[in-house]
């Protein structure tokens, strides 16, 4: 499939019903509303088609972007690319599959984290809090958690919403996952109380930083 042919199947696609949902979610208006499995149904017969992916990615619609996440070769990106990207798209939906299928399988990410998170660019600090997290769940060695403990309670506050809820998954991977710092992060998470009154479904768990926690630590005794 050239570029016409593949923007002509997603706009084929689009659904009102699901455009305006995107778009009440803070989606900007050059999207279809194509909805999720059909774009990963069009993935799977492209399967990987690094070029193409490139063009739908320029034309800035959501659903192409999408789709070009899922048909990228992330090796093939260089450290500039990425970074210009991550920096582009501002919807955390697609956003968040760009970390996920992109940013994290990129081999030396780790250039990225602290660059990002002192950006002046949101979306960049969003994904260099996301690196973060990452870090402390996984990979802890290394990085001054004090300090981030440090940066988020005088921080967050302040900081943008894309910005605070990686913050506040930073802050709850802490918690969870470091039972030294257990106590000075549900305390942080207390005092600022941010996503206290955060609205959750039935049988999933709160935002919350301090419930986030202890459920997550519940689970591991």
């Amino acid at each position: 499939m050239n570029l016409t042919e593949t923007l002509s199947k997603l706009e084929s696609l689009g659904e009102e019903k699901v455009r305006a949902m995107h778009i009440k979610n803070g989606a900007r208006e050059n999207i279809f509303g194509v909805k999720m499995g059909e774009i990963r149904a069009i993935a799977k017969k492209i399967k990987t088609d690094h070029e193409l992916a490139l063009k739908l990615w320029e034309t800035e619609n959501i659903d192409a972007r999408l789709l070009a996440i899922l048909i990228l070769k992330p090796k093939a990106l260089s450290a500039e690319q990425i970074e210009q990207m991550v920096a582009s798209e501002n919807f955390t939906w697609a956003a968040d599959w760009f970390y996920n299928y992109i940013v994290k399988e990129y081999p030396d990410k780790e250039q990225f984290r602290e660059k990002w998170m002192n950006s002046g660019n949101i979306m960049l600090a969003r994904a260099g809090w996301s690196l973060t997290s990452g870090r402390i769940a996984r990979a802890p060695e290394g990085i001054d958690i004090t300090a981030i403990l440090d940066r988020i309670e005088k921080e967050m506050p302040s900081a943008a919403p894309e910005i605070q809820w990686t913050m506040n998954t930073a802050l709850a991977q802490i918690g969870i996952n470091h039972p030294i710092y257990r106590e000075r992060a549900l305390a942080i998470g207390e005092k600022l109380g941010i996503y206290r009154d955060y609205p959750v479904s039935k049988g999933c768990t709160s935002p919350f930083a301090p419930i986030w926690i202890n459920e997550m630590v519940s689970r591991q005794k």
